[in-house]
């Protein structure tokens, strides 16, 4: 039972570690509609993804504008800035009824 153990407790942690790691990776497919230097504009049905590429960006095939392109991309924060949270909103009193 030791054995089993040692066995599925590490292969159990490297498969969430490798689910985890993967929550940052995404996919869109669609048709370009602009392409420039820094960047690529897929249409997806009525959704328009704007997506910097640089240097790094590995290309397979040549991406027109009007072809279709399928994009893997991470998305990640640059910066965060931290606003007080607002003040709860008052109830209104009901006004008195005059009699």
């Amino acid at each position: 039972m030791k054995k089993i153990l040692r066995v599925l407790v590490p292969a159990a942690f490297l498969l969430f570690a490798a689910t985890a790691s993967a929550v940052d990776d995404f996919q869109v497919t669609g048709n370009v509609t602009e392409k420039t230097a820094d960047s690529i504009t897929v249409m997806k049905g009525k959704e328009r993804f704007q997506i910097a590429i640089n240097k790094d960006t590995k290309m397979t095939g040549d991406a027109k504008v009007g072809g279709k392109v399928t994009i893997k991309y991470k998305m990640h924060a640059s910066s965060i800035e931290a606003k007080d949270a607002a003040a709860p909103a008052k109830e209104a009193k009901p006004a008195a009824k005059k009699k």
